[in-house]
């Protein structure tokens, strides 16, 4: 992997939660590149294997955890497997998240009718669902915090890195839990820069616009690879025109993490859009 920032993160332990996706994955052997040992934790341990095993034979350190994010004790359990597997933890990228059908509406615009009709509209999302996004998204992000951040007190260069959205500024239509709990998580990145400001821990997020991931790409491509009509709205309100590319996040991680070059630099949520939220759509 080509590093667009050099950061030295030996002798870190790093500790990524929905490190069998896409993008976490990414930000995973752009830490291990940079000399940190680093945890991968997910539900889906088998992905976070794949991932770990590829960073492995590049001669780095890794290794993979199952680990629920919305299960306390879990997360218990795994701490005490990486303390004893590699010390206490200096980095913790809050990554798990995601969205799920049952909090999205069919239409992005509620109209008469739409009650009777064959559709999904507001009124008939499910409470469970709901929960289940929000939860996800900011409980998950609370949960690892808690007990991973202990392993920092007291001690220098520590961090913790949220994963926030674009949908935290400006909500997307059909997905409220998600846009919700975004909007949370971007809060808390801000309380817990503050929360952890007098123990040297810093606490930032990025907030990445559009991003295709096994998540999303059914929402944005057709079976056939042409895109959807969501697709063209996006494209068309973010001025560079196309999706970023996961590497193309790389560099704020490295820049946010790197303590010499980012030093006083806590409770920011960085947008990576491609313009997305500059533009006004004239």
């Amino acid at each position: 992997m080509k590093l667009p920032i050099q950061t030295d993160l030996n002798g870190k332990v790093a500790v990524v939660t929905g490190a069998g996706g896409v993008i976490c994955g990414v930000f995973a052997k752009a830490l291990a590149a940079c000399g940190a040992k680093v945890a991968l934790l997910d539900l889906n341990e088998d992905a976070a294997g794949q991932i770990a095993e590829e960073i492995v034979k590049e001669g780095y350190i890794a290794k993979a955890y199952g680990a629920n994010v919305l299960d306390k004790q879990n997360l218990t359990d795994v701490h005490t497997r990486i303390l004893e597997d590699f010390g206490p933890c200096d980095i913790l990228l809050n990554g798990a998240g995601g969205n799920n059908p049952l909090a999205t509406t069919d239409k992005e615009y509620y109209e008469k009718g739409d009650l009777d009709a064959d559709t999904k509209s507001f009124f008939d999302l499910e409470q469970s669902g709901v929960e289940f996004v929000f939860n996800l998204n900011f409980i998950g992000t609370l949960l690892p915090t808690q007990i991973f951040a202990q392993d920092m007190i007291g001690r220098e260069g520590c961090n913790i890195l949220n994963v926030s959205s674009m949908n935290a500024f400006t909500p997307l239509t059909k997905i409220l839990a998600y846009s919700g709990a975004k909007a949370a998580v971007s809060n808390f990145t801000q309380w817990l820069a503050v929360h952890f400001s007098k123990v040297n821990i810093r606490v930032n997020a990025l907030a990445p616009g559009f991003f295709v991931t096994k998540q999303n790409e059914k929402l944005l491509y057709q079976e056939d690879g042409t895109p959807t009509a969501r697709t063209k709205k996006i494209l068309a309100a973010t001025p560079m025109g196309r999706f970023g590319d996961s590497e193309e996040l790389i560099g704020a991680l490295l820049f946010l993490l790197n303590n010499e070059a980012a030093g006083f630099i806590t409770g920011v949520v960085l947008p990576i859009d491609g313009g997305f939220s500059a533009y006004s759509g004239v």
